[in-house]
């Protein structure tokens, strides 16, 4: 029995990312997301109304078309985390496949959000829970397992496909952080085990691949040491202080959180992205908010916000979106003075995100943190650390599944190259068990570990 992977979307970029693993007649899909630099789209973004072929052209979400010349049927759609890039476009697409979704519970509980937000289409796929550390039966040939994974969202974890024919592994998204409040350690030693029963396949993220300067990923507790450093003082003084960070990492929120807690301000969560992320994660008893945060994602309930914030800014601290500066965002248009808090001298902003490595966000970005800086605040920029392993962590990561074959995926080609690289460091070889695939291409193994 054969067993084919599918590069549908991720292969040729950052984003977008879904995957197919057919085993004999079954057929396992990886992924549903978005392409956030396209069409301007950002955490915020609608794109409920918009039809999936349009989406298709414009290059936004995976071209699943050539699924119809796949000859097998596909028995799950499974999700990993919760990203847009990986989830973002489950309601233009899953209703394509009459198979259920499968996803830990927060990550199931955004889909369904999704889901339940589109104008569109209507999915009605079955919506099945499934825990890190367990396992269902996908087909009488394949068991999925998830396995618990760190990275910048809640419950990510790893899949598993136990075959007769060997493991695949797919592994998008992942960093090895021994030091989270919200999530616990990777389950190292359940990947080890897999590697001495045999990992036929690795599907692997690549996104740092390229990255030599830091080749370890710091832990989420040294951007929480670094924040303490940046936040605890001006805190304490009468001026205003503005953070902005993913919505999605709840992580790092619960950070910004645990530091205000420290001070006397309220705690403003702002932006359409931060309700959703935040509000599921509170409720879900993820995130631990005090008494006195709020969140906001309406621009009415955000406008009525920032007004209460401008007449008495020593007692707030606002988290916002728009960390790469995206014009119709909320930190931007605040920088541009087109919303009711106005940046003043000796205002703090701590921008606790990276920018994305695109012309459009380096720029946006970069006229943002001007527009501040004329207005008299104080920026502390990039107080972060990713949410993706480095060079030396995949190193380790390919030591411990021991994996006969490795496909790079979720990059660009000097990414998916840059792993293949560090592959042939540790004796594989491209073409013969690494392979670099493009959109549309396929990779089929005999079997047998």
């Amino acid at each position: 029995m054969s067993v084919e992977v599918i590069a549908i979307g991720g292969y040729e970029e950052i984003g977008k990312n879904m995957s197919a693993v057919k085993v004999g007649d079954d057929v396992v899909i990886f992924d549903m997301g978005i392409h956030l630099d396209r069409l301007h789209i950002h955490e915020d973004t609608d794109i409920s109304r918009m039809h999936s072929l349009d989406l298709i052209e414009r290059g936004v979400i995976p071209d699943d078309t050539l699924m119809k010349d796949v000859d097998g049927k596909v028995r799950a759609i499974v999700f990993t985390h919760g990203h847009l890039d990986h989830i973002g476009a489950v309601a233009k697409l899953a209703h394509r496949y009459g198979a259920p979704i499968i996803a830990t519970p927060y990550t199931l509980a955004l889909l369904e959000q999704t889901i339940k937000g589109e104008k569109k289409f209507s999915v009605s796929n079955r919506l099945q829970v499934l825990n890190a550390g367990e396992k269902c039966q996908i087909s009488p040939d394949i068991t999925l397992e998830f396995i618990n994974a760190t990275h910048s969202i809640p419950q990510a974890v790893m899949a598993a496909l136990h075959t007769s024919e060997g493991i695949v592994v797919y592994a998008n998204d992942f960093k090895f952080d021994n030091h989270q409040k919200i999530s616990s350690p990777p389950d190292y030693s359940r990947l080890r085990e897999l590697g001495r029963k045999g990992v036929l396949a690795l599907i692997v993220e690549t996104t740092r691949a390229a990255e030599m300067q830091e080749v370890k990923t710091h832990s989420e507790k040294v951007a929480k040491m670094v924040l303490e450093d940046i936040m605890l003082g001006p805190m304490e003084e009468k001026e205003g202080m503005v953070v902005t960070t993913f919505s999605s990492h709840i992580e790092r929120i619960q950070a910004i959180s645990d530091i205000a807690s420290q001070s006397d301000r309220q705690m403003l969560l702002l932006g359409r992205s931060m309700e959703r992320y935040c509000s599921l994660a509170e409720n879900m008893g993820i995130l631990k908010l005090p008494p006195n945060a709020s969140i906001y994602g309406s621009p009415k309930s955000v406008s009525k916000a920032l007004a209460r914030a401008e007449d008495k800014r020593e007692d707030y601290l606002l988290i916002t979106t728009g960390h790469q500066g995206e014009p119709d965002a909320l930190l931007p248009r605040i920088a541009n003075a087109k919303t009711q808090f106005n940046i003043q001298r000796g205002d703090n902003v701590v921008i606790s995100a990276p920018v994305i490595p695109n012309p459009m966000n380096i720029a946006n970005r970069n006229l943002m943190e001007r527009r501040l800086g004329s207005s008299g605040a104080r920026i502390y920029s990039n107080a972060h650390v990713s949410g993706h392993a480095g060079r030396e962590d995949h190193r380790d990561f390919i030591r411990m599944l021991n994996p006969v074959h490795i496909i790079p995926s979720h990059g660009d080609l000097n990414m998916l190259s840059a792993y293949a690289e560090l592959a042939e460091e540790e004796g594989y070889k491209m073409g013969n068990d690494v392979h670099v695939l493009r959109n549309g291409q396929a990779q089929v193994f005999d079997g047998g570990v």
